[in-house]
């Protein structure tokens, strides 16, 4: 390391002693952290509401607090927005994290205390940071500036005191000091609101410095070292930066944009840390560089809950159905998927995120996201997830060579022959020669990753070859700006069990080309 990082590195090693002890401590941690959140509990509405006064263990808890969803906690939190206090948290709250979701509403508004905010994102952003320079000694991080790109919504009012805007304008908005002297590009650029213009601004402010680090959504920041290649003319990011060591990545799999990446930034001192930072909270860490399964982070204030996925069930109002069980992380079995559970100093309680979690190993606990609750596909019994078509789409560019900028997934049923197949639409970076060369691939790849789509495929008895539908360059791009989803922690939905997103799509690529092909 050089003197600068050396120097604030030795700050962070007791810190990292702590990390150290959450296998042989897993369970007290939680416990703890549990103790912690219901102690300032008690004295709001929702306290009072469930008696957490009397809750004693984990047990007493898990049986008077029901398990919910954005739709459940709903009322309580626009009451808080209007300015009442003590309802799910002591006092108010003046910021909320404006979040898309599968909720019947367009956006969620997740609050985001300060207390919460400091022991749990601000505390997940650091701990990256020293477990990285842990890992590569040789880094130079504070002789650089790190490029953050975050979300294009600026915080806004929502009358009273309350104000909204993505996560990542909410911690650029309270980003401490350390952080605002190594980040570019400047507060005021990173806070605009119209992403296009946002984005030529930092092209603009970037290109010059001496950047080190990215952060940052892997589809996003990829438009964004695009368009700094065509600006600079540089033959690629090592070339512009030849400084730039890691990219602190997260919100969606980085499995098919890995090639694309190491074309883009050809250095071998490159390197990939995965976050799992959502609005709700900070939840883990990629600890170890030779393992793809993330570091669950045990004391950020955050309790974890996991229910199985083979157990999961809705009533007919589309609520958790009340039978469901959900078990502590003590009790969670490895190679298994569950829905996340959090209890937070933030003010959730048993409130499931959307998404789901599979345990890579439980000594010590780490996670890969699997996908969403309710973005999967099981029209035919084949139980696709997002880990499987991304892991098939990164196996099929291996073999293939062709890259794949997005892609999103639905069913489309044969109700006559009681079969059906899945329709894929895919931006490439450059399309395939032989696209039903790619399909067949993608296929096989498909049956590899997943077991239940491999019977359900066997002999075309009920899941027929997958079709595949070309999207031209900049589609979804284009659909995220027509739904005012263009930028930051937004994302393509890669699987869904209804057409509506495909056909939506569908219909833009027939608006922007009339003479386009339909499914």
């Amino acid at each position: 390391m050089d003197f600068k990082t050396q120097l604030v590195y030795q700050a962070a090693k007791l810190r990292l002693r702590k990390i150290e002890r959450y296998t042989a401590e897993a369970e007290d941690l939680q416990r703890a952290q549990l103790r912690h959140i219901l102690s300032r509990a008690r004295g709001t509405e929702l306290g009072e509401r469930y008696d957490l006064g009397r809750a004693t263990d984990y047990k007493d808890f898990a049986q008077r607090l029901p398990l919910v969803e954005y739709d459940a906690v709903k009322g309580d939190i626009e009451r808080m927005i209007r300015g009442e206090r003590d309802v799910l948290i002591p006092g108010g709250c003046r910021w909320y994290a404006k979040s898309s979701g599968t909720t019947s509403d367009r956006s969620k508004y997740i609050p985001v205390p300060y207390l919460h905010l400091q022991d749990c994102h601000y505390r997940g952003g650091s701990d990256a940071l020293w477990i990285y320079l842990r890992n590569y000694p040789d880094s130079r991080f504070f002789s650089t500036k790190g490029l953050v790109l975050g979300g294009s919504h600026s915080p806004i009012s929502l009358g009273s005191q309350a104000s909204v805007g993505d996560l990542s304008a909410i911690l650029v908005e309270h980003m401490p000091l350390l952080g605002n002297w190594l980040r570019v590009p400047s507060r005021e650029t990173l806070l605009m609101s119209e992403w296009n213009a946002k984005m030529s601004a930092i092209v603009h402010e970037v290109a010059q410095a001496p950047v080190g680090s990215l952060s940052g959504v892997p589809s996003w920041m990829l438009v964004l070292l695009r368009q700094l290649l065509e600006y600079t003319g540089a033959a690629d990011i090592s070339e512009l930066w030849p400084q730039l060591e890691v990219f602190f990545h997260g919100g969606i799999s980085f499995s098919p944009y890995r090639s694309i990446y190491r074309e883009l930034i050809p250095s071998p001192r490159m390197r990939y840390e995965e976050t799992y930072n959502a609005s709700e909270g900070f939840f883990a860490i990629q600890d170890d560089p030779s393992e793809s399964g993330m570091l669950l982070m045990q004391d950020y204030g955050v309790f974890y809950e996991f229910i199985p996925m083979d157990e999961l069930e809705y009533s007919a109002e589309g609520s958790v159905a009340g039978h469901v069980r959900a078990v502590p992380l003590w009790e969670v079995e490895q190679d298994r998927d569950y829905a996340l559970v959090i209890t937070t100093l933030g003010g959730l309680y048993r409130y499931l995120i959307g998404d789901t979690v599979r345990f890579t190993s439980t000594a010590p606990y780490r996670i890969v996201i699997t996908g969403r609750t309710k973005h999967f596909i099981n029209a035919f019994g084949e139980e696709l997830m997002v880990t499987n078509t991304d892991t098939a789409i990164a196996r099929t560019t291996e073999r293939t060579g062709v890259q794949v900028a997005e892609y999103t997934v639905a069913p489309h049923f044969l109700l006559d022959e009681g079969k059906g197949y899945h329709d894929w639409m895919i931006e490439f970076v450059e399309p395939p020669s032989d696209l039903a060369a790619y399909a067949r691939i993608l296929d096989e790849e498909l049956r590899r990753a997943n077991s239940d789509y491999d019977a359900k495929r066997y002999d075309d008895m009920t899941l027929l070859p997958l079709q595949l539908e070309p999207a031209p360059a900049g589609l979804f791009h284009r659909w995220l700006e027509e739904q005012g989803k263009l930028g930051g922690q937004h994302k393509v939905p890669r699987l869904s069990s209804s057409r509506h997103y495909l056909e939506e799509l569908l219909e833009l690529k027939q608006r922007l080309s009339p003479a386009a092909p339909q499914l």
